[in-house]
């Protein structure tokens, strides 16, 4: 029987590719301690469970004793990574930077042991490096590497825009790689470009070899890639009733890539679950499996359950949530759809139409099907829904 390998599953599991895996599997299995880095620029408030595979490989690496370092893009954020998109990023500023780290450490810590944790912040170095400095790391790559990119190979084609201040980003993830002195930095697979970068500045300046681990990126609820853009993402944050919900709609092919990469069931057990799903098992029980384990770790085992149970009273008997937000609006007499924005159903006017329109939204049980109805609120709450899982009951004054 085959025993378990901590290292093997270190470098295996949730993993895209290693450089140079030969010499740093042979440092982890003499023994050595590494030092080592993941880099998260706050571009927003919110955590979200494809996030986390980076943090649960840093935790992993954590438990075995090696030196873990959790950077935040104070810095980088400025300037915007651009490597999984098709135009430039708009600059963010420095207020707006702050305010999304405020709970980065509060979400992260569901995953990562803090008081084993050196936080640091690359607006320490980056910010006071002089021009002369910028120039000096330019000067160590060309613009034949810069271009090379899939992403800037594809907006030249389609002549859109690249920024000069694009360039500049890889240079200042790479020196952040010089500035810690690290042995390894992990990051999705989008930030192999900066990465390498890292790798390459490392050795010109500090002569030391610099590993690179990429974790999987995680398919968000609808097949993309997951990303708060596209809308299909299930946060650490989000409560059990939301994670539950979002998980059960997830594809039946997705869910032995969530199982691998967002929750602690041995490897061995997901070889099983391909099996048994091979062999004709429901995927709908497999999905219940894994919107336990995942609810379990972001909450507990009680709220797993009881989220189990809500889900089921809605979506299975059509019942409605055992609790419902109630809102007091303002006025007696809406538009259908200003009633959907005014009270937070939709995200805009447009949306509530569009949502209208699809058959998505009813009032007491009724289709509502004309978005340029009026809707009359009382004293007595009516329920709105609007598709599957949002219920609200609304009543005026």
């Amino acid at each position: 029987m085959k025993t378990f390998d901590p290292v093997s599953e270190l470098l295996d599991r949730a993993t895209e590719e290693v450089i140079v895996r030969k010499e740093l599997e042979a440092k982890l299995r003499c023994g050595d301690k590494i030092t080592l880095y993941l880099g998260i620029d706050p571009t927003g408030a919110r955590l979200h469970i494809g996030h986390a595979i980076a943090l649960r490989k840093l935790r992993d690496f954590q438990r075995l004793g090696h030196k873990v370092i959790f950077l935040i893009g104070s810095f980088t954020a400025l300037i915007g990574d651009t490597s999984d998109k098709d135009s430039p990023r708009p600059p963010m500023t420095s207020a707006q930077i702050e305010e999304n780290f405020k709970t980065y450490k509060q979400q992260a810590s569901k995953i990562l042991d803090f008081s084993k944790i050196e936080l640091k912040y690359n607006g320490d170095w980056l910010s006071k490096l002089t021009f002369k400095e910028i120039i000096e790391l330019a000067n160590k790559f060309t613009v034949q590497q810069m271009i090379e990119r899939d992403m800037y190979q594809k907006r030249i084609a389609q002549s859109k825009p690249i920024g000069l201040h694009e360039f500049l980003y890889p240079l200042m993830q790479g020196y952040d790689s010089v500035a810690m002195n690290v042995d390894l930095e992990i990051g999705g697979r989008d930030q192999l470009f900066n990465m390498l970068a890292g790798r390459t500045l490392q050795k010109l300046m500090n002569n030391r070899e610099k590993h690179v681990l990429t974790v999987k990126l995680l398919e968000g609820t609808d097949g993309r890639k997951m990303a708060k853009t596209y809308n299909n993402v299930v946060n650490i944050t989000d409560t059990p009733d939301e994670q539950y919900g979002k998980l059960m709609s997830i594809k039946d092919e997705l869910i032995l890539q969530y199982f691998e990469l967002c929750t602690d069931v041995s490897m061995k057990e997901v070889a099983e679950l391909k099996a048994a799903m091979a062999s004709g098992e429901n995927p709908r029980d497999m999905k219940r499996r894994l919107a336990r384990e995942i609810i379990t770790l972001y909450h507990d085992k009680e709220a797993a359950k009881g989220a189990e149970k809500e889900f089921i009273k809605i979506f299975q008997k059509h019942d409605k949530p055992t609790e419902i937000e109630e809102k007091v609006m303002p006025k007696k007499e809406y538009g259908i759809c200003e009633l959907l924005f005014d009270s937070g159903m939709a995200k805009s006017k447009g949306d509530a139409k569009r949502l209208i329109e699809g058959g998505g939204v009813s009032m007491d049980g009724k289709k509502i099907t004309d978005p340029f109805v009026k809707i009359a609120l009382k004293a007595k709450s009516s329920l709105i829904k609007v598709g599957k899982r949002q219920f609200l009951n609304l009543h005026t004054k």
